[in-house]
């Protein structure tokens, strides 16, 4: 007989949730226009659209969410195929990733984007107390080739622990020191 699966620790992913929040707020309110405009460390974008691309990661999540519910329940085969055809558009996806957060830093800059991730994560916040368990392991094939984070298939819970993952990841590439 195996044992029922351990509940999925949702104070623990709020917390993350809530460390990124505050942790955004410090970085943005501590840095200087000069320091916002100068290159990060490993890519293409400056200080400024790196941490909208941060706050970007949390906003993805949110439409995830939406694919996951919906793929979980279609044959699996329907999304290994879903995944299949987003990996093939992989450059793609890279060049619209690197210009859409270059466009929408000029929108959501350091004055707005604070306010921008408090919405999103508030929303999170609300979304992950309201799953259900059964909802929280239901999972869809990903498209790997997309994001270091992710992984062949992805449960809702996994996708509620990625953008804490790729926050940290890119925080280290920030040259705001």
């Amino acid at each position: 007989m195996t044992e029922p699966p351990r509940p999925v620790d949702r104070a623990a992913i709020a917390a993350d949730l809530e460390r990124a929040r505050v942790l955004l707020h410090e970085l943005v309110d501590g840095a200087s226009g000069d320091k916002l405009d100068r290159r990060s460390s490993g890519t293409r974008w400056t200080n400024e659209q790196l941490l909208f691309h941060m706050v970007f990661g949390y906003m993805v999540v949110r439409r995830l969410l939406v694919l996951v519910r919906a793929f979980s329940r279609l044959p699996d085969r329907v999304g290994r195929g879903f995944a299949r055809v987003l990996d093939a558009t992989t450059p793609a996806f890279h060049q619209i990733n690197y210009l859409g957060s270059c466009a929408a830093a000029t929108v959501f800059d350091h004055r707005r984007m604070g306010r921008k991730c408090d919405r999103v994560i508030a929303t999170l916040q609300r979304s992950l107390a309201d799953e259900s368990e059964a909802n929280l392991r239901r999972s869809m094939a990903f498209p790997v080739r997309w994001d270091p984070f992710f992984t062949e298939t992805m449960t809702l819970e996994q996708v509620y622990r990625y953008p804490g993952k790729h926050f940290d990841f890119h925080r280290a590439q920030l040259t705001l020191g």
